[in-house]
């Protein structure tokens, strides 16, 4: 039988054959030169820390991590294992030290309370309402009290050509996972999944929409 997880499973790109495109694709629409170093910083994380980059995909986010806080003890997750292989071989190159492992953010393979910080980038809109839900009381469950998290994700649209721009990210990744980040309710979900001090930090304009920066502290 087909776990949940695997069979509501949304690739990078929708599609597997699309998954060597990926990083270039991102770096020529996605702005993440300037995003994904800002999360980082944001999150202000310490030496000696345990960070957990949730859907690391190819790992871009995870080795500028590790190359930004080499004190710090680093782990990607994520669900497929294609993009995690190419991960492990964009770590190697870097010569840096992380931990892989594939599982599903709904379901963390981590004892309570076993982390410091977990980082996100471009996750959660390739989830449905509910996997959403789900993983945000994963990363609750896993974080230690005043462990934070920090998200980069598609938000509301906030000009008519983002609106229009993310209308293709959404017909790639489906209209029903995606809602929850074109209504602009992220923020709303960690709240009601326990989270303190919620804010978003910055939004910035991309080829295919807004992207969003939001912290969160488990009190």
């Amino acid at each position: 039988m087909t776990p949940p997880e695997r069979s509501s499973y949304v690739y990078a790109l929708r599609f597997r054959w699309l998954t060597p495109f990926y990083d270039a694709l991102l770096a020529a629409t996605m702005r993440e030169g300037r995003f994904k170093p800002a999360l980082v910083r944001q999150a202000d994380i310490a030496h000696g820390q345990r960070v957990l980059d949730l859907g690391c995909g190819t790992g871009t986010l995870t080795v500028l991590v590790k190359r930004m806080h080499p004190g710090a003890e680093v782990i990607g997750l994520d669900g497929d294992a294609e993009v995690l292989a190419r991960a492990r071989a964009k770590a190697a190159a870097a010569a840096v030290e992380i931990r892989f492992e594939r599982a599903f953010a709904t379901s963390l393979p981590h004892a309570a309370e076993d982390f410091d910080r977990v980082l996100s980038s471009l996750l959660f809109h390739h989830l449905p309402h509910e996997a959403k839900i789900r993983s945000f009381g994963e990363i609750h469950r896993v974080l230690r009290r005043g462990g934070e998290l920090h998200i980069a994700d598609f938000g509301r649209p906030r000009t008519i050509y983002t609106r229009v721009a993310f209308s293709v990210v959404r017909g790639l990744d489906g209209f029903d996972n995606t809602a929850d980040n074109a209504a602009g309710v992220l923020p709303g979900m960690l709240r009601q999944a326990g989270f303190a001090d919620v804010v978003e930090v910055d939004a910035i304009g991309t080829v295919f929409g807004t992207v969003v920066r939001i912290a969160a502290r488990k009190a």
